[in-house]
């Protein structure tokens, strides 16, 4: 293309979208509420928008500011950390007693406490404010003017892409679900994933 703001914008696509489709809790919780058909809409709007605002702050300047308070890092390290660990936790006593899509579905998670849920996975997560912000903040030094907001545009779509492809893909995976060992399989998984990296981040401590 002969777009001077086309390269840009697929170069922020394409950085976005590497950043965001690894394995995390966030990633996790989406597909889970995916399978479960609750609140998916407003979930992926949430996470979006967050990625979004977050990609906006970093390549207006504020990546920079974050990277020079290691108070602040260490303080949503910590949290980040101690809400892992508790989720971790209920996805390991869910896999203790598993159910099939339709007794999950019984016991539906709220409009509020899955919009707490998803915002703290989003903003107690220190690897957003890394990537997201000072990562992609960055790499956006590279263009000015009209190229650098189209850099930031290609990394805002990646997430819009990705969170609704996730949330909205996880039904095709029912039928998979339709049985309670794949739930928990499944809350294994997120239990570990959790675990992980609620260890990665302690290990910053140490």
């Amino acid at each position: 293309m002969d777009d001077p703001l086309y390269s840009p914008f697929l170069a922020g696509l394409l950085l976005g979208g590497s950043l965001i489709v690894a394995i995390g809790a966030q990633n996790a919780f989406i597909l889970r509420q995916g399978l479960l058909r609750q609140h998916v809409f407003i979930l992926c709007l949430i996470c979006s928008f967050s990625d979004a605002a977050l990609i906006a702050a970093g390549v207006a300047g504020l990546g920079t500011l974050v990277a020079r308070s290691p108070v602040l890092i260490s303080a949503v390290t910590l949290g980040g950390a101690v809400f892992l660990f508790a989720y971790a936790a209920k996805a390991f006593r869910r896999a203790l007693h598993p159910d099939a899509l339709h007794a999950a579905r019984s016991g539906a998670t709220g409009l509020k406490a899955a919009v707490a849920t998803c915002l703290a996975f989003t903003f107690l997560n220190p690897h957003v404010y890394l990537d997201t912000v000072i990562l992609v903040g960055s790499l956006s030094g590279a263009y000015a003017g009209a190229a650098r907001t189209s850099f930031a545009v290609g990394a805002i779509a990646a997430s819009f892409l990705w969170f609704y492809g996730l949330g909205y893909g996880a039904r095709l995976l029912q039928p998979v679900f339709a049985r309670p060992r794949a739930w928990r399989v499944l809350d294994s998984l997120i239990g570990l994933v959790m675990a992980a990296l609620g260890l990665s981040l302690l290990a910053r401590f140490i």
